[in-house]
């Protein structure tokens, strides 16, 4: 079928224009690319603001941060890895950080590597191990976030004032036991749930 004369007209327009005008793609990688303020580029850890909680690796959709507890290291410590090459860019780690700055998306778009190492985001944080059981508590930085953010009420929980007290360089460390019963003396320890509820049972 034959296109009428105008129509035609109008597509050779078309070619002539493209042909003489700039492409509408970027030149990179031979002149850099400023992306879009709204860009969902690589996550990074914010080592000062991340508290180590693990809200990120409980909503990341491709489960691709996980979350390591060491506690029985000489230094027990809780390891969050996000693995670069299986995230999907959707920002869910950071919207639902709880101290909103902890993981933070950025602009940057061109990352490779060689190895699996070169695509890993990561960040180490003190772990507080229960007195009575040694069982995870949670993250130091954690505690003190919360101790923080509830001021004069963290007095109420013994092992949130113990942390905040520690913060201050007033308290070394808590009460220690090896014996099998709960003792009055543990009552102001460093506990996890557990440990505190049969504390408080038995005493």
């Amino acid at each position: 079928m034959r296109l009428p004369c105008l129509l035609q007209l109008r597509i050779l327009k078309l070619a002539l224009k493209s042909l003489f005008s700039r492409p509408y793609t970027t030149r990179f990688p031979a002149a850099p690319y400023e992306p879009a303020p709204q860009f969902r580029g690589r996550p990074r850890f914010q080592k000062d603001d991340c508290i180590g909680c693990g809200a990120c690796a409980e909503v990341c959709p491709s489960k691709c941060i996980d979350l390591l507890d060491e506690p029985a290291a000489p230094r027990p410590v809780r390891r969050l890895v996000q693995h670069l090459d299986g995230c999907i860019g959707c920002g869910q780690c950071e919207r639902y950080c709880t101290t909103e700055k902890g993981i933070r998306l950025t602009n940057e778009y061109d990352f490779v590597g060689f190895r699996p190492q070169d695509f890993e985001e990561q960040v180490e944080k003190d772990l507080l191990l229960c007195e009575g059981c040694g069982g995870v508590i949670a993250p130091l930085d954690q505690l003190r976030w919360l101790a923080r953010r509830l001021g004069p009420l963290a007095f109420a929980n013994p092992t949130l004032m113990l942390v905040s007290h520690q913060e201050l360089t007033v308290v070394d460390q808590g009460v220690r036991t090896d014996s099998p019963d709960a003792q009055r003396f543990q009552r102001v320890s460093i506990q996890c749930p557990k440990c505190r509820r049969k504390t408080a049972l038995a005493v």
